[in-house]
């Protein structure tokens, strides 16, 4: 029998006594171990009482059940391998943004209200490509202007590229997974190489 202290914090779902807080997130890996997915513990769980997953890290975080206590999915691995197209890796502001970690190009403060500038500038040929845009504060975008990186003094943080790996995740979400534990021995490393390197 579930304890009542564990039902407080839970609701019946198909016998299972399941926690409330089902937003927490799981990395779903195909059956070769590529990250496919970030989903939430409701949709893990189904999985696992589908067989249709093997879990392979757990968090720290217990769901009873009628059946019993079950530890909280982290990692989960397909058995069965999911073919999926490679995925196209769009230029767009979110990801010049999440590829440079929010982080300004020219001074290397990281924030949050941020906007994207050419590095060349347009008014000079400067194109709308991933190696000539780069994420930018307010301040150094209002200082730089239309001119070029040696008529005001700024040097680069690191070279813009292409992103030379692209995650089924959407990029936003795959480098914020970079940041759990957990997760980052089974991410393939997406960074650009930074200057000099």
């Amino acid at each position: 029998m579930t304890s009542p202290e564990a039902r407080r914090g839970a609701y019946v779902h198909g016998g299972f006594f399941v926690a409330r807080n089902m937003n927490h997130e799981v990395l779903v890996l195909n059956s070769d171990y590529e990250p496919l997915n970030i989903c939430n513990l409701r949709r893990a769980f189904s999985l696992i009482f589908l067989e249709k997953v093997d879990v392979l890290q757990t968090d720290t975080m217990v769901v009873h059940t009628v059946r019993g206590a079950y530890e909280s999915p982290s990692v989960v691995r397909l058995r069965q391998h999911v073919r999926r197209p490679r995925p196209e890796l769009r230029l767009s502001r979110r990801s010049i943004l999440a590829r440079d970690n929010y982080t300004c190009q020219y001074c290397g403060i990281h924030a949050k209200d941020l906007t994207v500038d050419h590095v060349i500038p347009r008014r000079l040929g400067g194109p709308t490509a991933w190696d000539n845009l780069v994420c930018c504060c307010k301040k150094c975008n209002t200082k730089k202007g239309d001119k070029t990186l040696s008529q005001v003094g700024f040097h680069m943080v690191k070279e813009p590229r292409r992103p030379r790996y692209i995650p089924f995740i959407s990029l936003n979400k795959y480098l914020e997974s970079t940041r759990n534990e957990a997760w980052r021995m089974y991410l393939p490393v997406f960074d650009t190489p930074a200057r000099g390197s």
